[in-house]
């Protein structure tokens, strides 16, 4: 698996070509947490958001699909102890309706087959009134960003999707979230993190 061989040097690569955004995202996220709420963090990756997350709320489960990011997760958010780590497939949680406060997706819904299924599956086990937080790359805003990418996907990351700040936009009200908060953390390669609240069943 891509994701599991790439692991060991996921943060050194992050760190070196877009060290402003991958720090300035978790900073970002983190402002949405509350210190009452339970989160739930799917592809944590290496904890790169995680470590941000944790200081901020009372619990926090983050998963992974992939072994070798939840390995480098447990060391670099060993620190924590309202902190979980568990692997999880995001389109199959294993979790209760309505579990938790937060649902945090970093950088993955461009991975998903049916990305549409996976954020049905996030606002699942989101409470009504809480938030779901996408922050995904926007790489498309720079030709130089485009060909790190490619170069990336042809390694074997299966990207099915590539977005700038408007087509994220669009993914989103296509699929029927319309009432969606966008905010950018700028930098190199741009993470644009969308944050929809879910509505109460009247």
């Amino acid at each position: 698996m891509f994701w599991d061989r790439f692991a060991g040097v996921y943060d050194l690569f992050e760190n070196a070509f877009n060290r402003k955004v991958y720090q300035g995202t978790g900073e970002a996220v983190a402002k949405y947490i509350g210190e009452t709420d339970v989160v739930l963090e799917c592809a944590c990756g290496t904890g790169a958001i995680t470590k941000y997350l944790a200081p901020k709320c009372l619990k926090i489960l983050a998963t992974d699909f992939s072994a070798g990011m939840l390995k480098q997760a447990k060391k670099n958010c060993r620190n924590y102890d309202n902190l979980v780590i568990r692997r999880a497939d995001l389109t199959k949680l294993k979790i209760a309706d309505e579990r938790f406060d937060k649902v945090v997706a970093g950088n993955v819904i461009h991975l998903l087959p049916d990305p549409k299924a996976g954020l049905r599956e996030l606002e699942r086990v989101c409470k009504e009134g809480g938030k779901i937080i996408l922050p995904t790359y926007i790489n498309l805003s720079k030709p130089s960003n485009m060909l790190v990418t490619s170069v990336i996907n042809k390694l074997g990351a299966g990207f099915q999707k590539q977005f700038d700040l408007e087509s994220y936009k669009q993914f989103f009200d296509e699929i029927g979230y319309t009432d969606v908060y966008y905010e950018v953390v700028d930098g190199r390669m741009p993470c644009a993190i969308a944050v929809i609240t879910k509505k109460k069943i009247k």
